[in-house]
C-alpha cells in the first residue's frame, strides 16, 4: 500500500517554491476544521518506516527504492551495506516522528511496518535503536505487530534472530522465486540457496513469518512455478503471498519489457496457487495473500479495511482521519534530501484532503480485496458517508456477478476477485465534464 490512490496521485503536483513552509500549528488548524464529514470515531491507526536503500534496484520495482552499492558477492551483505548512513537516516526517522506527534496525539499504534527498500540491509543494532524511539514517543498496542521486511541476498546465520530479540515479531521474506534461473531473470541478488536458508531461518527465529512469492516470470512454465510453490510450502510457513509480476512504468522492465508467460497460463498460474495454498491448510484471505488461522497480516488488513497509517521515512505515504476530513501525506523521496529536511522539521512534502467524491472508490479500492468483503457499517464508519452513496454501483455489481450482499455485509464472488478492477471500476467517481 505505498501508492495507487487518487489523492496519492495527486500528491505528484509539486510545492510552490515561492509558498511559505506551513507551520505545524497551521497544518493542525486546517485539518481540524469544521468540513462536510463527521466521524464518530477515529479508525485504528497503524505505523509504516520505509528504509529506502537495496544493494540493486530490481527491473520490476517501482517503488521509491534506491540501490547502495551492488555487492560483487551478495552473501557479503554487512561489505555491501557499508557506508550505509544508517545512524543519521535513525536520527532523521526520529525526527519525522517527532514532527508528526501533533497529527496523531493519544492515539495508539496498532502495527508497525519496516518496509522498502531493503530493510535487512539495516542491522539488528539499528532495528533496535529504530523501535526503541518510536516506543519512547508513541504508546503502542499490546502485542502490537512489528513487521520486518527482509531479502535473501542480505541473510547471515543469526542476523534473523538478532531482529527478533530487537522487537520484530513478524518477518516478511522477498524469496520472489527458489529457481536460480528464474531469478537471474528478475534481477534479484540472492539464488536459490540463500532463499531456502533464509526461509529456513525465519523459520526458526519467528512464529509468524511470511514468504513472497512471484509468478508469471519471464519463460516460466507451470511446472516450474508448481515447483517454487511446493518449495515455499514444505516450510509449511503461516502465511504466503503469491504476486503476479506485471510491467509497471518507470522501470527497467517498461524499457526493455521481457517475455512474459500469456494470460491463460498466468490464470493457471494463480489457480495452482488456490489448489496448492487450501491442502497445505492456508486459507486466501486477500487477492495475494494466505495465511494459517491467526497469522493474516494485520498491518495489511489495516490497509484494506481503510484505517489509519502514519508513514514516515523517504517517499512515505500516510493516511489521517480527523473529525471532519481525511489527509493523504507525503514525504520527500530523494532520501539525501528526506535526511535534511526531517532533520530540520520539515520531512513532509505534501498533504492533501481527499475529496468527498474520491471517498467511497478509496474505500473500495481496499475493501474489495478482501475475500471476506466489508461490514457495510464499516463504510460509514471509516468514510463518514452514508451507504446510498454506494448503492447503485453495489446493484451493478451483483448484477454482473461480481459481488454478493446480504443486510450487513457485502463481498466480491470468485469471478469479483478474478476481475477485481472491473468490480472496483464501478465505484470510481463520475468524471467531471469540461
Amino acid at each position: 500500500m505505498k501508492s495507487g490512490t487518487l489523492a496519492e496521485i495527486r500528491l505528484a503536483a509539486p510545492r510552490s517554491k515561492a509558498a511559505r513552509p506551513e507551520s505545524t500549528d497551521e497544518r493542525l488548524a486546517r485539518y481540524v476544521r469544521p468540513g462536510t464529514l463527521s466521524f464518530a470515531a477515529l479508525p485504528p491507526l497503524a505505523l509504516y518506516v520505509h528504509l529506502p536503500w537495496c544493494l540493486k534496484k530490481c527491473p520490476y520495482c517501482d517503488f521509491n527504492s534506491h540501490a547502495w552499492r551492488a555487492a560483487p558477492s551478495a552473501s557479503d551483505a554487512t561489505a555491501a551495506a557499508d557506508g550505509l548512513p544508517e545512524v543519521r537516516y535513525l536520527d532523521a526517522l526520529r525526527a519525522d516522528l517527532e514532527a508528526s506527534l501533533p497529527f496523531v496525539w493519544g492515539r495508539r499504534i496498532q502495527t508497525i511496518f519496516i518496509g522498502g527498500g531493503t530493510p535487512s540491509l539495516f542491522t539488528p543494532q539499528s532495528i533496535d535503536r529504530l523501535l526503541a524511539d518510536i516506543r519512547a514517543r508513541v504508546p503502542l498496542e499490546p502485542g502490537c505487530e512489528i513487521t520486518l521486511e527482509a531479502n535473501p541476498g542480505t541473510f547471515e546465520r543469526d542476523r534473523f534472530k538478532a531482529y527478533r530479540a530487537a522487537g520484530v515479531t513478524r518477518l516478511s521474506i522477498g524469496v520472489q522465486s527458489f529457481d536460480d534461473a528464474k531469478l537471474a531473470a528478475i534481477g534479484r541478488i540472492h539464488d536459490g540457496a540463500q532463499a531456502r536458508a533464509a526461509v529456513a531461518e525465519a523459520a526458526a527465529a519467528f512464529d509468524t513469518f511470511n514468504i513472497d512469492l512471484m509468478y508469471a516470470l519471464p519463460g516460466q512454465t507451470l511446472a516450474e512455478w508448481t515447483t517454487d510453490l511446493d518449495t515455499a510450502l514444505a516450510f509449511e510457513p503461516p502465511h504466503l503471498s503469491a504476486y503476479h509480476l506485471t510491467i509497471e512504468a518507470n522501470t527497467w522492465f517498461a524499457k526493455h519489457p521481457p517475455a512474459l508467460p500469456h494470460d491463460d497460463l498466468a490464470a493457471e498460474m494463480l489457480d495452482r496457487v488456490g489448489e496448492r495454498t487450501a491442502t497445505a491448510g492456508l486459507d486466501r484471505y486477500e487477492v495475494s495473500a494466505h495465511a494459517r488461522a491467526g497469522h493474516r497480516c494485520r498491518h495489511n488488513l489495516n490497509y484494506w479495511q481503510f484505517g489509519d497509517y502514519l508513514g514516515i521515512g523517504a517517499g512515505a505515504h500516510g493516511k489521517l482521519t480527523f473529525p471532519h476530513r481525511i489527509v493523504r501525506q507525503t514525504r520527500f523521496r530523494d532520501p539525501t534530501r528526506y535526511m535534511t529536511e526531517a532533520l530540520a522539521g520539515s520531512a513532509l512534502a505534501q498533504d492533501v484532503e481527499v475529496a468527498r467524491a474520491d471517498l467511497a472508490f478509496e474505500f473500495m479500492l481496499n475493501a474489495l480485496r478482501l475475500c471476506d468483503g466489508f461490514d457495510l457499517a464499516r463504510f460509514v464508519e471509516r468514510t463518514g458517508l452514508p451507504l446510498g452513496a454506494i448503492e447503485a454501483p453495489l446493484a451493478e455489481a451483483e448484477r454482473r456477478g461480481l459481488l454478493e450482499r446480504d443486510l450487513s455485509r457485502a463481498w466480491p464472488t470468485a469471478r469479483g476477485l478474478d476481475f477485481l478492477n472491473d468490480l472496483q471500476g464501478l465505484f470510481l467517481p463520475p468524471a467531471s465534464g469540461g
